[in-house]
């Protein structure tokens, strides 16, 4: 399992995998912490592992939670996306950017999230099936939501006309939200 850093990015880690392939199908190694812990010098304690089915023109986000923060190693079992994610560490250098990483069902690839970051993502492909596994617990009174479509970020999304959720068409403008 290879792995690099996301350009212009501190901290977040694409990891890719190695795919092995014959007439029955394919085999890798999804995870090794290990490699994990080389990559990140982190020690990723998996508190649980959720799953989302979206449709084609969904975008979901950008969530962060101010208590409980949460670390994130994302991937695609099904379809593509625009995973999107925006730095709200206040005190970081590259505090209120963002970056966008393609993530789809033939590269496989996982990225690292860790804490500090909002998160969203967009759906380019038919359906999409997303998982991620988080290092905290959900809470959902400490949950911030930063508007999708707010200039001040100028996040292209890939999408004309997204579909999204009430909460997430409500967000905060980016200069008004609380960061940690």
């Amino acid at each position: 399992m290879k792995h690099q850093k996301v350009i212009g990015s501190i901290d977040l880690i694409l990891f890719t995998p190695e795919i092995f392939t014959d007439e029955r199908g394919y085999f890798l190694e999804k995870f090794n912490k290990f490699i994990f812990h080389q990559a990140t010098g982190s020690e990723l304690n998996l508190f649980q592992q959720n799953e989302s089915f979206s449709s084609k023109g969904t975008l979901r986000g950008l969530h962060y939670q101010l208590n409980n923060t949460q670390g994130k190693l994302v991937s695609v079992i099904e379809g593509s996306i625009l995973d999107v994610v925006v730095d709200v560490r206040e005190r970081s250098e590259t505090f209120g950017q963002h970056f966008i990483i393609p993530l789809n069902e033939k590269e496989k690839q996982l990225l690292w999230i860790p804490k500090g970051y909002a998160h969203g993502f967009s759906v380019l492909s038919d359906e999409v099936i997303f998982s991620y596994l988080v290092d905290n617990a959900y809470d959902k009174d400490s949950e911030q939501t930063i508007m999708w479509s707010d200039p001040v970020l100028g996040i292209n999304w890939g999408l004309v006309d997204p579909i999204v959720s009430k909460k997430d068409s409500e967000g905060k403008l980016f200069n008004d939200a609380r960061y940690l």
